[in-house]
């Protein structure tokens, strides 16, 4: 069965800082950091909000 991440395209700061059991502010900051790294790549990016699979691909496998 799919967690609630796993069934969302993106994930807000309230749901990360949730997930992590890190602060809000803490949260933003890494969505800022990773949607900066996507527009470095050319992706359009929605502010507050990064894609589920690009952070758990950063997240997890350290890249």
């Amino acid at each position: 069965m799919k967690t609630d991440m796993e069934k969302k395209d993106y994930i807000n700061a309230q749901e990360l800082s949730k997930h992590l059991g890190i602060s809000t502010s803490r949260a933003y900051r890494i969505i800022r950091q990773l949607n900066d790294e996507l527009k470095e790549q050319g992706y359009l990016v929605i502010a507050g909000r990064v894609p589920t699979k690009y952070f758990e691909q950063r997240w997890f496998s350290g890249n």
